[in-house]
């Protein structure tokens, strides 16, 4: 098969399309390769990655998930996508919310439109634990309302799967997949994100601020357990609007972690503390008994193996 990925140059599109490749299929990747909030030379650098590894099957074309006319270029001869592409971040989402609508919501809705258009025969996408807020209670259920967002990030998260299960109304033929992520952490995380930002603190001596008493807990994910979850919803995914958790269903205190990341690196911890900003959520956890049920999906990495992965990733990027 061919597969579009959209952002396939981000962090968990690195991972994901190296493992499309080994299954033999080859890969499409659209990206706009935006700065923000990915580091324009950390997708450059995944690119190079990529092509070095897998060669001719892979191609990388440079294009914006609104526009049409790309999107159909990138389309030619695909059988299914992935659309990873997106502005991703609770707190920049408050400075900029008009443009995470347009490039979260109107994106995947031009990608959606597009692979009908073009007889697409599976669709999925990132949608994020964010849409739960505070007030869906744990662990949160696919099926649970999740309609008080806590950041312009989350809304659009919700926006476009709300967008998505309208379409899938009249196509209801064509499986339309979201993929609600929770917390994903590994090798070429983005830098600004909680393990790799503290990781690279810790193993330099410096300090490393933590917002709140650590009494808040995440339901940190494995990119590994992650791409497992998406390859099964690739294969078994149902026709029609379908949510899915891809979380480890083990959350941790921040607290928690901050200790395991001193035990990882091997050095002290310096911690100062800050207030808790704007749209951070109290808990995310996940129920992943509907993609275990029908993805297969079973999370295996362990916090304290993960946690290697990034101390080695940091240790070799230094």
């Amino acid at each position: 098969m061919r597969w579009v990925v959209t952002g396939g140059v981000g962090f968990i599109g690195f991972h994901l399309c190296r493992a499309i490749a080994a299954r033999g299929d080859d890969v499409v990747i659209a990206d706009d390769f935006s700065d923000a909030p990915y580091p324009r030379a950390w997708k450059e650098r995944n690119q190079r990655d990529l092509e070095e590894e897998l060669g001719s099957r892979i191609r990388v074309t440079r294009a914006c998930v609104t526009d049409r006319d790309a999107m159909r270029a990138a389309y030619e001869g695909a059988e299914g996508v992935v659309h990873l592409a997106g502005l991703a971040g609770v707190r920049p989402s408050f400075r900029a919310p008009a443009r995470y609508a347009r490039v979260n919501v109107e994106g995947t809705a031009t990608t959606l439109e597009v692979a009908r258009e073009l007889g697409v025969k599976r669709y999925l996408f990132a949608s994020s634990s964010s849409v739960y807020g505070n007030s869906t209670p744990l662990p949160a259920r696919e099926d649970a309302p999740a309609i008080v967002p806590e950041s312009p990030y989350a809304a659009t998260k919700r926006g476009a799967e709300l967008v998505a299960s309208a379409i899938a109304k009249i196509a209801p033929e064509l499986p339309i997949t979201a993929l609600r992520f929770f917390t994903v952490y590994g090798p070429r995380q983005r830098p600004e994100m909680a393990i790799t930002l503290f990781m690279n603190a810790v193993l330099a001596g410096e300090p490393i601020t933590v917002f709140g008493d650590g009494s808040m807990r995440r339901d940190f994910t494995h990119i590994d357990d992650i791409v497992r979850g998406i390859l099964g919803a690739m294969e078994k995914a149902p026709p029609g609007f379908r949510a899915y958790n891809l979380g480890s269903g083990a959350p941790i205190r921040l607290d928690a972690l901050v200790e395991a990341i001193g035990q990882a690196a091997g050095k002290p911890v310096n911690v100062k503390r800050d207030v808790v900003p704007p749209g951070d959520v109290d808990a995310t956890f996940a129920d992943v008994t509907r993609a275990r049920e029908e993805l297969g999906y079973a999370p295996r990495v362990a916090l304290v193996d993960g946690l290697a992965t990034v101390r080695a990733w940091v240790s070799r990027s230094v």
